[in-house]
């Protein structure tokens, strides 16, 4: 089966469109004000509307309120809700149908809490203190084969153009997440070259 590979962390039209020239399953859009990839609901409302059908749309939240949330996706108009911080089983479950649940991978044990979660997939990233993603930090892939067990794995952390092929190979992720991996100088501006080369290697083209 071919890994899907979602680009995220997206702040303009260019950009997203350039992802999914490139043939990008999924694009995502950070909805967390402390971010440095934040785009407000208008400006993603602006994207998302412009892009062709069969592009899923995630939006990427962090510790909000569950009322703001759907407040917010239902007028920006994603189609799936990704949620990076520290919510729990019984929050994710309350959009239990669209619902990814991201797991800050530090050891192990940081896969033991997976159980909890009745979610559509999990996204797995590198744990780093006081950080909700788009850290370029990599984790230990080996943790993430085991972590299959319990759903769907995003395979996030540290992926680039260089490494997201031998990343598909040992791992067999559902997909691949990528956000610092393609960017330029700027964070949120996004390299499309690195964009076309990350995708070609992810799915072996």
């Amino acid at each position: 089966m071919t890994v899907r590979v979602k680009i995220c962390g997206l702040t303009t039209l260019e950009d997203a469109m350039a992802a999914v020239e490139a043939g990008a399953d999924a694009v995502g859009f950070v909805l967390y004000k402390e971010s440095p990839r934040c785009i407000s609901v208008e400006q993603a409302q602006e994207i998302i509307k412009q892009l062709p059908p069969f592009v899923t749309t995630v939006g990427l939240f962090v510790n909000q309120p569950t009322h703001w949330v759907r407040v917010m996706a239902e007028r920006c108009g994603v189609d799936a809700f990704q949620f990076q911080g520290d919510e729990t089983p019984e929050y994710c479950e309350a959009f239990r149908q669209r619902a990814i649940k991201a797991i800050r991978v530090q050891d192990g044990a940081s896969l033991n809490r997976m159980a909890e979660y009745r979610v559509r997939a999990f996204v797995l990233d590198a744990y780093c203190e006081g950080e909700y993603g788009g850290t370029g930090q990599r984790f230990d892939w080996d943790l993430a084969v085991p972590a299959k067990a319990y759903g769907r794995i995003i395979l996030a952390g540290g992926l680039t153009p260089d490494n997201v092929a031998e990343a598909v190979r040992r791992v067999q992720p559902f997909a691949v997440d990528v956000s610092s991996g393609v960017e330029g100088s700027v964070k949120g501006t996004k390299d499309h070259g690195k964009i076309r080369a990350f995708i070609q290697a992810a799915k072996g083209t």
